[in-house]
């Protein structure tokens, strides 16, 4: 049996205004991982991401980059627990 996990993550720098949520979106799609990314009013980044260990990992990978117009300082992961909650991957609003 395959090995599930689930993150949340705040991603800092330059990462608003540069496309960083739409990349996201389609770079979970390219991974096959499930979740949410959303701005925040501070100016991070945060991500909700889900399905198998080492496609999560590498989606957490992709974020301390981004897409070419970003500059990533810091991406901050904290480990959650696994639910199956999300079938897909969505940009939700800013909170």
């Amino acid at each position: 049996m395959s090995e599930k996990k689930a993150v949340r993550t705040i991603i800092s720098g330059r990462v608003q205004g540069v496309c960083f949520r739409m990349e996201t979106e389609l770079a979970a799609l390219r991974f096959g991982v499930n979740g949410w990314v959303r701005n925040k009013r501070d100016g991070t980044v945060e991500a909700f991401f889900e399905g198998e260990a080492g496609d999560v990992d590498a989606m957490v990978k992709w974020c301390a980059t981004g897409p070419p117009m970003s500059t990533v300082a810091e991406v901050a992961v904290s480990e959650e627990s696994y639910s199956g909650e999300y079938r897909d991957f969505t940009i939700r609003y800013t909170a």
